[in-house]
Formats: C-alpha cells, structure tokens, sequence
C-alpha cells in the first residue's frame, strides 16, 4: 500500500534523528506550506514553524506507515488548517475593522523580485483561482512530485476523488492559462 522510501529524506526517522531529517526536506516543507497559506510567505513561515514544533515536541508523532516527507506534509496541512481557523477567530474577535486596515507593502525580497516574471505571475493567480482542493493536489504532484496517490494521503481523500479533482485542476489551469478563463 505504501512506497518504499526512496532516498534518506523519506526514511524513516527514528526518534532521535527527526529533526536532522526535516532538515533533509526543510526546501520542500516550505514550499508546500507557502501553497497551503496561498503563498503568504508569513504565514507560511509561522505554519511551518509550528508544524516543526509539533514534530519535535512529539505532538505529531511519525508511525512510519509512509514516508517522513508524505507524514510531515500532512502535518504541515493540518497546521496550515488550524492556523486558518485561529485567524478566523481572531478576526473575528477584533471587529470587522481590523480586516479593512491595509496591509503593510511587503519588503522587496528575493523571492519577490525572482517572481516579477509575468508568467510566474498568471500561474499563481491561475493557481489561486482552482478550488483548494485543485490547488494542493496540483502542488503536490507537480512541486513536491508525489504520485497522486501520496497526495490523496496527505490531503486524507480516497484515491479516485484525488485523481478527478487532478483531471480537472490540470484542465481548469489549461484554461486559465490560455485566457479561455477570463471572465
């Protein structure tokens, strides 16, 4: 049912080697919670440190019936996920004048200026418009290249209902690429 792990970041970590193996998948763990934040590189970072926290406390605990990075990404998700609901309470709790202030303008940072290119720029506004679903299915397989099978564990589905909502991410983003999408 499970894969093999194929390379010493996907082996299982026994108890005192967790933290030098998430530091093995440390590039790949941020790029999947900047999808899971949207790409909010703060809240990103603060869902990431959290879900590093987890693991290290011993509050998410890796039975290795997959692989580290599969386990963590599912961690990273459900923080990502409790980190939504909290800010949705907070915002709630501060009044719906805390949402209308405007946001500081980001400082400008590498990851900024690398992604001026105009192209960059259409696939995260496509990728922001496919459901969420869509969107984490598309960046697991795509960026962190899971199989959909990986993925369909990571984000708790069945199998068939990952590979549909693949189908039609691909296609919705084909579309919205292309320009069909406009509205």
């Amino acid at each position: 049912m499970y894969a093999e792990p194929t390379s010493a970041a996907d082996r299982p970590a026994e108890t005192g080697e967790i933290e030098p193996s998430l530091e093995r998948i440390h590039g790949s763990s941020y790029g999947w919670a900047l999808a899971c934040c949207r790409f909010d590189r703060q809240e990103a970072e603060e869902v990431l440190q959290a879900a590093y926290l987890k693991a290290i406390e011993g509050k998410a605990r890796f039975n290795g019936h997959s692989t580290l990075r599969t386990w963590f990404f599912g961690v990273v998700k459900t923080t990502a996920a409790e980190h939504r609901r909290s800010g949705m309470v907070r915002r709630l709790a501060l009044g719906r004048w805390a949402e209308r202030r405007p946001a500081p303008a980001p400082a400008a940072t590498p990851e900024a200026l690398s992604s001026a290119s105009e192209m960059e720029r259409r696939l995260r506004q496509a990728l922001l418009e496919l459901s969420p679903r869509q969107r984490d299915l598309l960046h697991l397989v795509f960026y962190e290249e899971l199989s959909i099978a990986e993925a369909a564990e990571i984000l708790r589905l069945p199998i068939g209902t990952a590979r549909t909502h693949y189908e039609r991410g691909k296609a919705r983003l084909r579309q919205l690429l292309d320009g069909a999408g406009d509205r």
